[in-house]
C-alpha cells in the first residue's frame, strides 16, 4: 500500500508560520492550548480540572495508567501490564493466558519490581542551566557543564522534596525543567483478563480499526502495608461517550522526532530504522525458535515475542513516513524557509547559521557507531545484565557524581541498587538458548576478530560460551547479588563468577563506545538542537508543543469517524461486533492465524447475557504514540470515559508527522469494562470499587 499524503508536521506548520491544524499535539501541562480548546468546543480545562487529571495520572514502565479508586486501585493496559503478570506467573498458574481474579484484597498478589509514577510538579530550570555553559564554549564541554548543572539541580531539589527528580529536555533543548515524582514501589496484580480477549484479533489486528480487544489491567498500589489513598483518582463515568463528544488522553508519550532536522530524518530512514528493525527480527527469530522447543518455553517467552512484533509493526509504520516523498519534500521546504529566516539575522546566523550542517556530519559519524551499539552489549543476557549493573555500581559509587555515568549519579544510585535484590523468574535453558544466539548473531555482524566478540567467546564457541557461563554462574540468585553488592568494589572485582568475569571485560568496550557515542554525536546534536529551537522560538514563539519524551503529556480530540477502506470507518464498535468477527472467522473451532479470532470459553458460554449494542471499542481524533498504551480517556467532568490501547495503522508516521484526517487513537470503552466485569467475570466488588455503587 502507498503511504498516503500527509499534511504538514508540527515542526512545518510551526515553521511555515501557521497556526496548529485541528487536534494535533502532545501538550505540557504548562503550554495547554485553552484559547484553541475553548473557541472550538465552548469549554476548556481550569487549573482545577488539569491538576486532578495530572495527579490521577501514573507513569508505568514503558506505559500509563491512572487511579481509579480512593483506594488506590490503577487502571492501565493488558499489554502494558502483561510482563508483570508473567513475572508473578508460573508453569502451575499462567495469568497470562488464564487471566487471573482476586476475590479478596487478601488474594492481591504483590509484583516484585514494579514501580509506579505520579508526578507532583515540574520546574523549569532553563535560566539556571544556560548560566553554567559560557557563550563560544565547546560542544563537549557544554555538554559536560550543562550535564553537571543539572545533575546538581536534580540532587538539590530531590534532597528538598524527597521526591524522585528527573531531567526533561524539551524543544530539542529549548528547555529544562525538573520533574518530580511521588514513587510508589509496593504494586499489586488485582484483575487480568485473559490474553485472547485482551489481544483478541492477535498481531493481524494489531494497529488497526475497527477493533474488539477488551486490553485492561488492574492494580493496587499499597503503602505501609495498606491500600494507599491518593489525593485524586478518576470517578468512573455514569453516562459514557457518543460521536463528537470532546475526550482528553493523559499519558506518557514516549519519543516523536517531529522536530528533527531533516538530516536527521534521512539518517533514520536510510540507516537506523533499518539497522533497529533487522535486530528486532533477529531477536524474534532466536525467541521463536526457543518457544518451539516445548510448551513451557513458550509460555516462558510469549509475552516477550508479543512486545517484539509490536515493535516492528510500530517501527515499520514510522518507516512508512519517512519514505513519504510528499511529506518529507514538505518537511525540506519548512527547514529551508527557518534557515532563510535566521540567515537574515545576524545575531541568529552567528550563533545558529552552521547549526544544521554540524548535526548532518554528527550523523555521519553515527551511522559508523550505530551497528557496534547494536551488537555490543549483553548479548540476549539475563545474568550478564545483572553483572554488568554490579560491575558498574563498583566502579561508579567512588567516582564524584557529576564524572558517572548518569544512570548512577547521586539522584538514581540508590534505586539502581534496590533493582539488584529484586528476585524474577529464571530459566537457565532459555536463558543458554538465547545467549548462544545473541554471541552467533555479534559474530555475524560484527566478525570474530572484533574485540567484543573475542572478550566474550574467549576462543570457544558462541554455544560453549554460553553454556560455560551460564551454569557456572550464581547470579539468578537475588541474595548473591546483594551480597556481592553489599561487598562492594573489592567483592566484585575479585568475583570469579564466569559472568561478572565476562562484565568486566565488556565494560570497557561499552564505556569507549559510549564516550564516541556522547562526544562525536551526541554532544553535536544536543548543542545545536538547542540553538535551532532558540532560532525557532525567537523567528515564531512558543506557539507549539514539545517532542514526546516519556512525560506527562494532554491530548485531546473528538469521538470522530474517518474515511478508510472506500467507506467511513465507524467511531464504535460493539459487543454484538466482536461476536460477528469471531463467527466470521468459524469461532473456536477455527484455528486461523494462530488462533487470532477465537475467545476464552467463558466469553462463549455468557454471550447470551451480554448486550450486544453496549459500545466496545471508540477511535478519537487524539494525538498519541506509543508509551501512551493505558493512558485514561477523561471527559470535560474529569470522568474515565475510557482507557488508550492503540493507535489506528494510518496514525504511525505520527512519529514525523500529524494527519488530522485519518489520525485516531483506539480506546477501550468504559462501559465495555464494566459491563465484562460483571457479565463475565461476576466481579461485582471490584465493579462496585470502580463506579463508586
Amino acid at each position: 500500500m502507498q503511504p498516503r499524503a500527509l499534511t504538514l508536521s508540527v515542526l512545518a506548520l510551526a515553521l511555515a508560520g501557521s497556526a496548529l491544524r485541528a487536534e494535533e499535539g502532545m501538550w505540557t501541562f504548562d503550554n495547554l492550548p485553552t484559547k484553541k480548546i475553548s473557541e472550538k468546543y465552548g469549554w476548556a480545562p481550569d487549573q482545577a480540572w488539569l491538576d486532578h487529571v495530572r495527579l490521577s495520572a501514573l507513569r508505568f514502565p514503558g506505559g500509563s495508567g491512572s487511579f481509579v479508586s480512593k483506594d488506590g486501585l490503577v487502571l492501565t493496559n493488558h499489554h502494558v501490564g502483561r510482563g508483570w503478570i508473567q513475572r508473578v506467573s508460573s508453569k502451575e498458574a499462567d495469568y497470562v493466558k488464564n487471566g487471573f481474579a482476586a476475590a479478596t484484597r487478601e488474594q492481591e498478589i504483590k509484583v516484585p519490581g514494579l514501580e509506579l509514577m505520579t508526578l507532583m510538579a515540574m520546574e523549569n530550570v532553563t535560566a539556571r542551566v544556560a548560566k553554567a555553559v559560557k557563550p563560544g564554549t565547546p560542544e563537549k564541554a557544554a555538554l559536560k557543564a550543562r550535564d553537571a548543572e543539572i545533575e546538581k539541580i536534580k540532587q538539590e531539589m530531590q534532597e528538598k522534596s524527597g521526591l524522585t527528580c528527573e531531567h526533561v529536555t524539551l524543544y530539542q533543548g529549548g528547555e529544562h525543567w525538573i520533574y518530580s515524582y511521588k514513587k510508589h514501589t509496593d504494586v499489586r496484580l488485582v484483575f487480568a483478563p485473559e490474553q485472547q480477549i485482551a489481544f483478541f484479533g492477535g498481531d493481524p489486528d494489531n494497529f488497526t480499526y475497527p477493533r474488539h480487544n477488551l486490553d485492561f489491567s488492574i492494580f493496587r498500589v499499597y503503602e505501609n502495608g495498606k491500600p494507599y489513598a491518593p489525593s485524586q483518582f478518576l470517578k468512573w463515568t455514569d453516562t459514557g461517550l457518543k460521536a463528537g463528544d470532546l475526550t482528553f488522553v493523559t499519558g506518557h508519550p514516549g519519543r516523536t522526532s517531529r522536530q528533527d532536522t531533516l538530516a536527521q530524518m534521512i539518517y533514520s530512514r536510510d540507516f537506523a530504522i533499518p539497522m533497529r528493525l533487522k535486530s528486532m527480527e533477529r531477536r524474534k527469530a532466536a525467541m521463536v525458535a526457543y518457544g518451539k522447543t516445548s510448551p513451557e518455553a513458550a509460555r516462558q517467552v510469549n509475552t516477550q515475542i508479543f512486545g517484539i512484533e509490536n515493535s516492528i509493526k510500530a517501527t515499520t509504520g514510522y518507516w512508512s513516513g519517512l519514505k513519504n516523498k510528499e511529506a518529507m519534500a514538505r518537511i525540506e521546504a519548512a527547514e529551508k524557509d527557518l534557515r532563510a529566516r535566521v540567515a537574515k539575522d545576524p545575531n541568529l546566523a552567528a550563533e545558529t547559521g552552521q547549526s544544521w550542517t554540524k548535526i548532518d556530519q554528527a550523523t555521519q559519524v553515527a551511522k559508523g557507531l550505530t551497528k557496534e551499539s547494536l551488537n555490543v552489549g549483553t548479548a540476549n543476557s539475563v545474568l550478564l545484565g545483572h553483572a554488568l549493573t554490579l560491575v558498574r555500581i563498583a566502579d561508579e559509587e567512588g567516582l564524584p557524581s557529576e564524572k558517572r555515568l548518569a544512570e548512577y549519579s547521586d539522584a538514581n544510585l540508590k534505586a539502581a541498587k534496590a533493582r539488584v535484590g529484586i528476585p524474577a523468574p529464571f530459566y537457565k535453558e532459555q536463558e543458554i538458548f538465547l545467549f548462544t544466539q545473541g554471541l552467533e548473531d555479534a559474530v555475524k555482524e560484527l566478525g570474530s576478530q572484533h574485540p567484543f566478540v573475542k572478550a566474550m567467546l574467549g576462543g570457544k564457541s558462541p554455544a560453549e560460551a554460553a553454556k560455560a557461563a551460564v551454569e557456572g554462574s550464581k547470579l539468578a540468585d537475588p541474595e548473591v547479588r546483594k551480597a556481592l553488592l553489599a561487598g562492594g568494589k573489592k567483592a566484585v572485582a575479585e568475583s570469579q563468577d564466569p559472568m561478572i568475569v565476562l562484565a568486566r571485560k565488556l565494560d570497557p568496550l561499552s564505556r569507549s563506545l559510549r564516550k564516541k557515542q556522547e562526544e562525536q554525536v551526541q554532544s553535536v546534536i544536543t548543542e545545536h538542537g538547542t540553538r535551532i529551537a532558540k532560532a525557532r522560538f525567537a523567528v515564531y514563539g512558543k506557539n507549539t508543543y514539545p517532542d514526546a519524551t516519556f512525560t506527562l503529556r494532554l491530548s485531546y480530540g473528538a469521538v470522530a469517524e474517518y474515511k478508510g477502506n472506500g467507506t467511513l470507518i465507524q467511531p464504535f464498535t460493539t459487543f454484538g461486533g466482536l461476536f460477528d468477527r469471531y463467527d466470521g472467522w468459524g469461532g473456536n473451532a477455527a484455528h486461523a492465524h494462530e488462533n487470532a479470532w477465537t475467545l476464552p470459553q467463558r466469553w462463549v458460554d455468557k454471550r447470551a447475557e451480554l448486550n450486544p449494542s453496549l459500545p466496545f471499542n471508540f477511535v478519537h481524533k487524539v494525538d498519541i504514540i506509543g508509551g501512551n498504551s493505558g493512558s485514561p480517556v477523561i471527559d470535560t467532568k474529569g470522568e474515565l470515559v475510557g482507557l488508550i490501547f492503540d493507535g489506528n495503522i494510518e496514525s504511525l508516521p505520527g512519529n514525523y508527522f500529524y494527519d488530522e484526517a485519518v489520525n485516531r487513537g483506539v480506546s477501550v470503552d468504559a462501559r465495555a469494562i464494566v459491563h465484562a466485569l460483571d457479565k463475565v467475570y461476576g466481579a461485582a466488588s471490584l465493579v462496585a470499587e470502580l463506579t463508586g455503587k
